[in-house]
């Protein structure tokens, strides 16, 4: 069943939400509080059921990190901590969320999902009109997404309950300033 909308599952890689992932001290807590973990489950059962294809997201680079930004703040410890290196357990996504045979696998080296990857021309090649956000950061990816996504005309819908920030305050701020771009919502109560 065709259909306008696609749920995209941003960043929930084992390196940033799984219990012994490199991030298990930053995100896990906020995850584990928040009730990301059902709550995502439930986002993608309910789209699923409805027809929407559902995508992820992955931020990875290549075992030489040849496309890793030496200078940037939010990557550049990533090689030297081995973080995000694609082909390794760290950029799979968590298994909760696993992936089904067909489903589009993104990969970024950015924080935006937009940024030099496939998305653009899957969305278009597939009539996408509605974008349905979920993931980890909430001020990065999620936030990133839902800015660009309503600049390239899409209709954006942000999941805050499958969302979380490094911290509560993090999560907080990007949702009041998403406002202005995206619709909000949890993953129980958005149109499907």
């Amino acid at each position: 069943m065709p259909s306008d909308t696609i749920l995209l599952v941003m960043d929930m890689i084992n390196d940033l939400v799984h219990p012994e992932g490199a991030g298990a001290q930053t995100y896990v807590p906020r995850c584990r509080e928040r009730n990301v973990y059902e709550n995502t489950v439930l986002a993608i059962k309910r789209a699923r059921s409805a027809g929407y294809m559902v995508g992820y997201v992955r931020v990875g680079f290549s075992p030489d990190y040849r496309e890793c930004p030496p200078n940037s703040p939010v990557f550049s410890r990533a090689r030297d901590n081995g973080l995000f290196r694609l082909g390794h357990w760290g950029t799979e996504v968590y298994s909760d969320f696993a992936p089904q045979e067909g489903d589009p696998d993104i990969v970024k080296h950015r924080v935006s999902p937009f940024y030099g990857t496939s998305l653009e021309p899957l969305l278009s090649a597939q009539g996408i009109k509605r974008l349905v956000l979920c993931g980890v950061s909430t001020n990065g990816v999620v936030q990133a997404a839902a800015r660009e996504g309503h600049d390239r005309d899409f209709h954006c819908v942000v999941l805050e309950d499958c969302c979380a920030g490094a911290t509560d305050e993090e999560h907080a701020f990007a949702l009041a300033g998403v406002r202005r771009f995206a619709q909000v919502a949890t993953a129980a109560d958005f149109q499907v």
